[in-house]
């Protein structure tokens, strides 16, 4: 991924004529993506995230305080008078967590029902969080297409899941041990489709590049970076398992681009969309490279949980009937 996703979002910029006419499709495919990454789920893990939701609320504290007043202190200072701009920063970091991180989550073998609750909550809480957000930082007051919102979130992310979920239990385990396997390469496949379709949508601002577009480029890139470390360092100092490390990385590091560019363009005219923009360049080339970081940097872990695992596997079969006989 740290090198496909470079070419897709090169080709989205420089095609989008080709590649546009795709996100029409998107949110179908959202949808089945979705539907496979909780085919390795079980209403029990959703009910047990709920049960012990410290790791949920690091992340809402993260991703909806933190991070929002954070980088609005940052964009202030350096670029001190741009009111566009530092509203664009603003934004870029109020919008709830991205949906994709989801299937970043299910490929990275993280906590899938973590990641689901994250984005459910924090969509369901942005219609109010965003506009609290700019109206304390920036003054400024925005009507949220609210309804259309929670419709998205319903159809992309709540119906496939619990779809997904009930399979997996009414079948007793066969949706996450035959069937997301089969679908999971296809499923790859429509996140480099969806990566390049989205990429598409910032081709008119990288094709007319200015040095203060680059500046504002160069801090959405570093700024980025920060989310998922704050993720994975917050996991750290819970003593989370790696699987919840990788969900608090990816859901701290992803943001619904999609909802932010939405609002920039409505309210927000002008070099506003820019920064929210610029996230769709970065944020899956983040996602990629730190996906391969936190996989290496949990590889000790990994492993020592397969050994348990096959000890449990050979002292069951030690205390089988056969054994016993």
């Amino acid at each position: 991924m740290p090198f496909i996703v470079p070419l897709c979002v090169t080709a989205g910029v420089l095609f989008p004529g080709v590649f546009g006419p795709i996100e029409t499709v998107v949110p179908f495919l959202f949808a089945f993506m979705t539907f496979q990454g909780s085919l390795n789920n079980t209403f029990r893990q959703l009910a047990e995230t709920v049960r012990h939701p410290l790791p949920l609320l690091v992340i809402l504290g993260v991703t909806l305080v933190f991070m929002p007043v954070v980088a609005f202190g940052m964009a202030s200072i350096l670029f001190a008078g741009d009111t566009q701009i530092i509203t664009g920063v603003l934004l870029e970091y109020s919008v709830p967590i991205g949906i994709v991180s989801f299937m970043w989550v299910g490929m990275f073998s993280g906590n899938t029902a973590l990641g689901l609750s994250a984005i459910l909550v924090s969509t369901v809480l942005s219609p109010f969080s965003i506009p609290f957000t700019l109206s304390v930082l920036m003054g400024a007051t925005i009507q949220m297409d609210t309804i259309g919102m929670m419709v998205n979130m319903v159809f992309m992310i709540a119906l496939p899941a619990l779809a997904g979920m009930a399979v997996n239990d009414l079948s007793r385990g066969w949706g996450h041990e035959k069937l997301s396997p089969v679908i999971d390469p296809l499923c790859k496949v429509l996140l480099v489709v969806i990566i390049t379709a989205n990429s598409t949508e910032l081709s008119e601002y990288v094709l007319n590049m200015t040095w203060e577009r680059a500046g504002v480029a160069l801090f959405i890139l570093l700024f980025a970076s920060t989310g998922f470390l704050w993720g994975m360092i917050a996991a750290r100092l819970l003593n989370q398992p790696f699987s919840t490390l990788v969900t608090m990385g990816f859901d701290c590091g992803l943001r619904n681009i999609s909802s932010g560019a939405v609002i920039a363009t409505q309210y927000f005219p002008g070099e506003a969309v820019f920064p929210v923009m610029c996230g769709t360049i970065f944020q899956q080339l983040l996602a990629a490279i730190f996906g391969r970081i936190m996989t290496r940097l949990t590889e000790r872990e990994r492993a020592a949980e397969v050994k348990l695992v096959r000890r449990g596997w050979a002292s069951a079969k030690g205390h089988g009937p056969s054994s016993r006989a």
